[in-house]
């Protein structure tokens, strides 16, 4: 791809029968069913955060390579999920680095110390995720360290936002109303990887290896949470609720159970598939990919018609 720098240490696996419906330089989006076909499930798979492309224009203003910026990237989780749409399930993952734009925040949640301009009124620059550098434009990477070597301009993060975090966002609404519009509901789970780290927090005595997070639950209704920690647990899985991780602004956002669009995130400890140091798959890649495949095929084969009357 012109004008950007990939890093894809693995290829994406094979999907069978499915069409791509839709690829552009900020998502891809695969799905079982021909495009116009109504989606055999109401399930719809999102990864904002496993884009691995970083271009020019991002990189000739960084601090930082992009190796270093990449410890903020939920590593290969589109690849974990990339056989979900051989199941029924529309899938889409974003193609851009999350440290380019955070599709998983507002899109004007940004942190005017970045900026050499004034941003517009309507920014929103007092929320708890732009105090901690973690905006729709990031301002540092997981360890804290500094993206960027200057000051950006509103036009630079307006281009970042009309050119990936719209579109990405306006498809995938048309994947969920799709999905109700054929069933009844709908149901997304937006798919995130935290560091080992955050799994120790909260207290416990070992480390969680899912974190399943439905806003305490305004996202979705019970039976779904309830459903997917019963299924993670039978595979062997340890799974914690909302703590450290309750959702974001794709599950907010999206998750209106009194209008039949359930949403539920799930965070996966990086320990169980990923070396953080090299940032490279290690052998538990094959297993945990295998389990999620399980609970995908589980998930679309299940009933849950009583989520169109919540």
């Amino acid at each position: 791809m012109e004008g950007m720098n990939a890093w894809e240490p693995i290829a994406a696996p094979e999907v069978a029968d499915c069409d791509v419906a839709d690829r552009t330089d900020a998502f891809e989006v695969r799905r079982a069913a021909a495009v116009g076909a109504a989606p055999p499930t109401p399930l719809v798979f999102a990864s904002p955060h496993s884009g691995r492309f970083y271009p020019d224009d991002m990189m000739a203003a960084a601090a930082l390579d992009a190796q270093s910026i990449r410890r903020s990237e939920d590593a290969f989780v589109d690849d974990l999920i990339a056989g979900a749409p051989a199941l029924g399930v529309a899938t889409i993952s974003a193609r851009f680095a999350r440290a380019y734009i955070d599709l998983n925040r507002e899109a004007f949640e940004l942190d005017p110390g970045m900026f050499a301009d004034e941003l517009p009124e309507f920014a929103r620059a007092r929320t708890a995720r732009v105090a901690a550098g973690l905006g729709a434009i990031a301002r540092v990477v997981s360890e804290g360290q500094e993206i960027y070597a200057r000051k950006l301009t509103f036009a630079e993060a307006r281009g970042r936002i009309d050119g990936a975090h719209r579109p990405y966002h306006e498809t995938l609404k048309t994947l969920i109303d799709a999905a109700q519009a054929a069933h009844g509901f709908a149901v997304l789970v937006d798919w995130h990887s935290m560091p080992a780290a955050a799994a120790r927090t909260g207290g416990r005595d070992r480390p969680c290896d899912m974190v399943l997070g439905d806003r305490f639950g305004a996202a979705c209704a019970g039976i779904l949470p309830s459903r997917v920690e019963r299924e993670l647990e039978g595979l062997g899985y340890r799974v914690a609720r909302n703590t450290p991780y309750a959702g974001g602004y794709t599950t907010e956002h999206y998750g209106r159970p009194a209008r039949r669009v359930h949403a539920l995130q799930i965070e996966i400890n990086r320990a169980l598939y990923l070396d953080e140091a090299t940032l490279a798959p290690t052998a538990g890649f094959a297993t945990l990919k295998a389990h999620l495949d399980a609970l995908t095929r589980t998930l679309a084969l299940a009933d849950w018609s009583s989520l169109g009357g919540a």
